[in-house]
């Protein structure tokens, strides 16, 4: 649904276009995450909100948990320079990337260990 001058998107038209449930859309509210506006019962979103969505849908993708998004909006809101915004962003994507750095070392090494054993296994099967 949209309303009058097309700034508002009902639930229906949000979840759709960003591929989301409306349970989903019902999470991020009752965390907080963001706060559309009713038309009656019916809730509305704005173009802000559906900003917001796509931020949570990438910070979601890029394994952010729902807390460190939430931080994350809060200080969007809260500073008008963005600039703690920016430093804590810097701060948690610097932590990510590490860990996953780490994960596909792991990852690595764990590959080569199966893959000697899959030879040592071969070897031992064409031997008897």
């Amino acid at each position: 649904m949209i309303v009058a001058d097309g700034a508002l998107h009902g639930i229906q038209e949000v979840a759709t276009t960003l591929g989301l449930t409306h349970r989903t859309l019902r999470f991020y509210e009752d965390r907080g995450l963001v706060a559309p506006q009713r038309v009656g019962s019916t809730r509305v979103y704005t173009k802000r909100d559906v900003a917001r969505l796509q931020l949570i849908q990438r910070g979601k993708r890029l394994g952010f948990s729902i807390r460190e998004i939430k931080d994350f909006l809060d200080l969007y809101d809260a500073d008008p320079e963005h600039i703690e915004q920016a430093r804590l962003l810097l701060a948690g994507v610097e932590k990510r990337a590490a860990d996953l750095h780490k994960q596909r070392d792991a990852l690595d090494e764990t590959i080569t260990e199966l893959e000697q054993l899959q030879r040592e296994v071969r070897a031992w099967i064409e031997g008897h």
